[in-house]
């Protein structure tokens, strides 16, 4: 009777705290339970992994690669999909740029567990995503400040203040904001997330927690703080530049990251086609779960539960 031996996926970090690639890995072969096991293994640990040259040329494989890691969201709650393909989401040049650091559809009270970006139009230049790792943002506070994150609950909402002086903005701009925020959603979440499956503690804050205010603060209080815990997230040792080549997809954890990608391609058409995995209702460290506010994300996506075991893998 033979065995045989999973071989072992070798990652290559990127940085200290934040991302690593491989480069190679056929992400359209039905690969086996314990090779997306490592893949999660190596996501818990890395935040951010990086598939260049995947073989991975369409939206039913990207499709197909990221359900092996739960049930798909919809696309967005409430920008249109690749027309009939409800999971994918186009992130066009053409409507505007992403410039801004956040996490995806944290507005939602069960925002995705994971997303994945896919190469389709590259340009000749620019482009990148930066993702930044909001665990190392926490682990660098002060311990006063962080015992005074751990206490703070924020308010999520897509009817934010994008902050862009109208010289800048893009042609479709206000047709792309009454499209967002078509349906208001409101949900507070903790400060301090705790990661279902590493028991790691992350900010989880972003672009659409600057809106409205912490609970219990000012409007003026909120934004001080949030622009205090904002700035030990996006400092360089936490973030990884993540630049895209064809044939790559990007996998990252939207528990415990953000990111951002910089207007700095001149025009030039640029998409990338997000494909998301459904998540859990977060948590903070005193084991409240967030609320919703204004906003039925039911449609959007399932809830799941998450948890782990002792080795770290999910149940």
């Amino acid at each position: 009777m033979s065995t045989t031996t999973e071989t072992r996926l070798e990652f290559r970090k990127l940085s200290a705290r934040v991302g690593a690639e491989i480069r190679g890995l056929d992400l359209s072969s039905d690969l086996s339970d314990a090779t997306i096991a490592q893949i999660r293994e190596a996501l818990n640990t890395h935040k951010a992994l990086v598939f260049r040259e995947a073989n991975v040329h369409d939206d039913e494989t990207q499709v197909r690669f990221a359900s092996r890691f739960g049930p798909l969201t919809q696309a967005h709650p409430t920008v249109a999909s690749v027309e009939g393909k409800p999971a994918v989401l186009p992130v066009d040049s053409e409507n505007g740029s992403a410039n801004n650091w956040h996490t995806d559809v944290t507005f939602v009270v069960n925002p995705p567990q994971a997303s994945t970006l896919r190469s389709v139009t590259l340009p000749a230049y620019g482009g990148e995503t930066l993702i930044a790792s909001s665990a190392g943002a926490y682990q660098d506070l002060p311990e006063e400040l962080r015992d005074f994150a751990d206490t703070l609950w924020a308010v999520h909402t897509n009817d934010y203040d994008y902050s862009v002086p109208k010289n800048l903005e893009h042609a479709n701009a206000d047709e792309r904001r009454k499209e967002f925020t078509r349906i208001h959603f409101e949900t507070a979440h903790p400060v301090v997330r705790v990661h279902p499956l590493t028991g790691e503690r992350g900010l989880f804050i972003g672009g659409f927690a600057q809106r409205l205010r912490i609970v219990g603060l000012s409007n003026t209080e909120s934004k001080d703080i949030l622009r205090l815990l904002q700035a030990y997230v996006t400092r360089p040792e936490n973030v990884v530049r993540v630049n895209w080549e064809p044939d790559q997809l990007v996998l990252f954890d939207n528990r415990i990251t953000q990111h951002y990608a910089p207007d700095n391609y001149d025009g030039q058409p640029r998409q990338l086609n997000r494909v998301t995995v459904a998540g859990d209702v977060p948590l903070g460290i005193d084991g409240r779960s967030s609320t919703s506010i204004q906003g039925d994300s039911s449609v959007y996506s399932e809830t799941v539960e998450l948890r782990a075991d002792v080795s770290g893998a999910p149940l």
